[in-house]
């Protein structure tokens, strides 16, 4: 993290900004299954409601880098002069185009944003969808089940968001999967019913987002 020399008046604003800003309601759903976040647009209205009264903006600037990864850096600011920078946060878009690489920045603008601000725009999974399981390490259900994998609810959901996006962008379930899967960084083997239920999750929000041309 960056930061100017003194944030002294920054940190005091930030902390007001917190205590009075209204968390925005989680009212964007995946179909099929009982998952909410937060679109990009209801973060940047939560916060732009209540900032200004604490001499608080922000500015965020997407990046590449030489490995094909687009990221989002997100730059808070005070009236003051004060100001704090975020680590960038990259992901890969599995079609090097321009509406590929858009939708992975919106995705990650949402992440940098809410990190920096403190805006809780997913629903917690206690870290679980953090890695990609491993059968022999995480705990599991009685029947050997595994705690952390994708419920048969997020599966159901998930393939049919699969079926629905192939048909809307004149493509094949295999190509959507694989470019979901690309962007965000889970290897192609990795089948479906072995991802977690964070992976799951993201992976059906962003295939519900996919328009023509984007596979």
């Amino acid at each position: 993290m960056k930061k100017s020399e003194s944030i002294a008046a920054l940190a005091k604003s930030l902390s007001q900004f917190q205590s009075k800003v209204k968390q925005p309601l989680k009212d964007k759903n995946n179909p099929f299954f009982k998952s909410k976040y937060v679109p990009l647009e209801s973060v940047v209205e939560a916060i732009t409601e209540t900032s200004g009264e604490f001499g608080l903006s922000f500015i965020q600037f997407p990046l590449n880098d030489a490995n094909g990864r687009v990221g989002v850096t997100t730059l808070l600011m005070h009236e003051s002069g004060e100001w704090i920078e975020s680590e960038p946060i990259f992901a890969t878009p599995a079609k090097q185009d321009a509406q590929g690489a858009g939708s992975v920045i919106t995705y990650l603008k949402r992440y940098s944003l809410s990190a920096i601000f403190g805006i809780t725009s997913d629903e917690d999974d206690d870290g679980n969808g953090a890695q990609i399981p491993n059968q022999n390490s995480q705990p599991k259900q009685q029947g050997g089940q595994n705690n952390n994998l994708i419920s048969d609810a997020q599966l159901k959901a998930l393939n049919s968001s699969i079926s629905t996006a192939a048909k809307r962008t004149n493509t094949d379930v295999s190509q959507v999967t694989d470019y979901a899967k690309q962007s965000f960084n889970i290897p192609a083997n990795v089948e479906n019913k072995s991802l977690t239920k964070t992976q799951a999750s993201q992976l059906i929000d962003f295939i519900n987002q996919l328009q023509p041309k984007a596979v």
